[in-house]
């Protein structure tokens, strides 16, 4: 089963490249994040002629996610559980196959001192509480999305240039490590510990082409599902393409 996580950057506008990929790629299931329209506006002809189902969360203009899947789609959760007054479309968790999957956007948090620096770090902490009672459960899960953190410097670019950033905050840091140390894979990490395996790039000053990027997207794998993990990367190709999201894939593979 091949799962993949993808920051889209406005679904409708990255619709040729999604269905492209979606056939190229071929992922069992993809988590899309920023899909930036509302759930009725969602390109579900296009994506259910490409071979799949879809669950989704939209928000007009801003936000939004998505679980694609080949097979069926059950029991879905559309909002982080821990706070009934946010109505940010910024989770979505499902069942796929027996595997629990969650598509996840994380506030991005700047600028630092803010309200919204604040609002990610409490999305953080009831991620972390809920994420704890996934593991409870001892299914199978695969939190995946753009998490809007670097989780070290290994994962920046230029960490002095990021140093104010609030992807690069100790404490966004120190939020990630207290879910990852419950007992997650990072599925990525696994099988590349040190290298630069970035999935954004920034549109400015020609960064995917100098290769100045971050790994914000991430796949963190409970116990059972990381048993069964084989491999996982980044698939920098469709950052390529004309008019890309600024995004790129990345995925993991696990046995049946």
């Amino acid at each position: 089963m091949k799962i993949a996580t993808w920051n889209v950057n406005s679904v409708k506008a990255r619709l040729a490249h999604l269905t492209r990929w979606l056939k190229e790629a071929a992922p069992d299931v993809v988590m899309l994040q920023e899909l930036k329209c509302q759930t009725a506006d969602f390109p579900r002809l296009e994506i259910e002629a490409a071979g799949y189902q879809a669950e989704v969360v939209g928000q007009k203009a801003y936000n939004g996610v998505a679980i694609l899947a080949k097979h069926k789609i059950e029991k879905p959760i559309h909002a982080l559980p821990g706070d009934h007054g946010d109505d940010h479309a910024r989770y979505l968790e499902a069942t796929v196959g027996g595997l629990r999957v969650a598509s996840i956007y994380l506030p991005n948090g700047n600028p630092i001192g803010t309200d919204k620096f604040t609002y990610k770090l409490k999305f953080l902490e009831r991620l972390r509480a809920h994420a704890l009672e996934l593991l409870a459960t001892e299914a199978p899960v695969v939190l995946a999305g753009d998490w809007n953190v670097c989780p070290t410097d290994e994962d920046v670019w230029d960490p002095k240039a990021m140093a104010k950033d609030a992807l690069c905050q100790p404490e966004s840091r120190a939020a990630f490590r207290s879910i990852l140390h419950q007992g997650w894979t990072d599925a990525i990490r696994a099988f590349h510990p040190h290298s630069r395996e970035y999935t954004y790039w920034d549109y400015f000053q020609n960064r995917f082409e100098r290769d100045h990027g971050l790994r914000i997207d991430h796949l963190l794998l409970s116990p059972r599902a990381a048993d069964r993990l084989t491999d996982a990367g980044v698939d920098r190709v469709p950052r390529a393409w004309e008019k890309a999201s600024d995004h790129t894939p990345a995925w993991c593979t696990l046995a049946d």
